[in-house]
């Protein structure tokens, strides 16, 4: 007998998988490609590319600066990106200064540790945001110069928004090749992408189409260490990716998934006819008001201060009981929410407000519920 896989209808306000409006399902319900032998799929991808590199590099005013700068996409969730970016810019023995302020932060270690590189962790607590002090110490103390460094700028599992942009003045000035996980910050929030050498990003946070594509923006500075590294492996060798789906050529290392790439193609499109400018607000003003409505039940944000707070995510601390409370808002109001990760998971409840989700009548709908739970 077939399996029922049916899907309940629920209000999930998670931080990402997001949930995908009606236009890109629609698109997803479109006829398919053969993403290796149809020219019509390779115009789709390059027209994507160049919707995301301006979503990518978009400032608070909208303003984009995309010269000297490529997108590819990689068929593959976000976490393809991040492991990708090591392994086509860290060669054996390379130093890698990994700035973290949580999992994700960690995360880039283990990958440098995975690919034979030499991590050097700059950490700071988990509830706080990097500084550019903090760094430029780190740098100035260190036996030897670093080749790369990594960075979160939302970690998703806390709901802290990094200030990239003093960091990233930093690594300029000493040379460094940077690499920033935007993966639930890009389409929410400004990303300096302009001075960012990879910046990473995923299909199932603020852009709202289905999880299984990264993106990854890349300069040409990056570009030009990539030539020099020996990859190890196919499938996270950003190298084909800079002449993959050109008008000359037409190919790409492997077989696309096509219908994602297009439901991304109408994701980007509603963030473009939206305006970045108006999209960044947007959040903002959700964020804001997700924060008041938890004061009002007494529930704190879990960055000590309210400036380190994401726009695309508020994680709330509930010490010891995070996990029931997810449990009871999904068996008896029908509302998914996330909780925290590791150590942290039955500490934290989070409520994603990204892309599709960023709604203010979706987040009243959460706290009231919420409100209901916690009487």
């Amino acid at each position: 007998m077939p399996t029922d896989c049916h899907v309940p209808e629920r209000l999930r306000m998670t931080p990402g998988p997001t949930e995908i409006p009606p236009a890109v399902r629609e698109r997803l319900a479109e006829p398919v490609p053969n993403p290796d032998l149809e020219p019509e799929f390779f115009e789709c991808y390059r027209a994507l590319a160049d919707k995301l590199t301006r979503i990518h590099t978009a400032d608070a005013d909208g303003s984009t600066a995309t010269d000297g700068r490529d997108t590819a996409v990689l068929a593959g969730e976000g976490i393809l990106g991040l492991e990708a970016a090591i392994d086509s810019l860290v060669s054996p023995g390379d130093r890698v200064l990994c700035l973290s302020n949580g999992r994700y932060g960690d995360g880039f270690a283990d990958f440098v540790t995975q690919y034979d590189g030499d991590p050097v962790t700059c950490a700071v607590p988990w509830d706080e945001t990097l500084d550019r002090d903090t760094v430029e110490t780190s740098i100035e103390d260190a036996d030897e110069p670093f080749d790369v460094a990594t960075m979160v700028h939302c970690e998703t599992p806390t709901g802290t928004l990094n200030d990239l942009g003093p960091i990233l003045d930093v690594l300029n000035d000493h040379g460094i090749i940077s690499v920033v996980d935007a993966v639930s910050s890009l389409a929410g929030t400004p990303v300096p992408t302009d001075r960012i050498d990879v910046c990473l990003g995923a299909s199932q946070k603020c852009f709202s189409a289905p999880p299984g594509l990264s993106t990854a923006t890349i300069s040409e500075r990056a570009w030009d260490r990539i030539e020099t590294v020996e990859n190890r492996a196919h499938y996270t060798n950003l190298t084909p990716w800079r002449t993959a789906a050109d008008e000359d050529e037409e190919w790409f290392p492997y077989t696309h998934m096509a219908a994602n790439i297009r439901a991304l193609d109408a994701a980007a499109d509603q963030i473009l006819e939206e305006g970045p400018a108006q999209v960044f607000e947007r959040h903002r003003e959700v964020a804001a008001h997700c924060r008041d409505r938890a004061a009002d039940l007494g529930l704190e944000p879990y960055p000590t201060a309210t400036d380190d707070c994401s726009p695309t995510v508020t994680a709330l601390e509930y010490d010891g009981s995070a996990t029931d409370l997810q449990e009871t808002l999904r068996e008896e109001h029908d509302i998914v929410l996330a909780t925290g990760l590791g150590d942290l998971e039955d500490d934290i409840i989070r409520v994603g407000h990204m892309g599709y989700n960023a709604r203010r009548e979706l987040v009243d709908e959460t706290m009231d519920a919420l409100a209901t739970v916690l009487e």
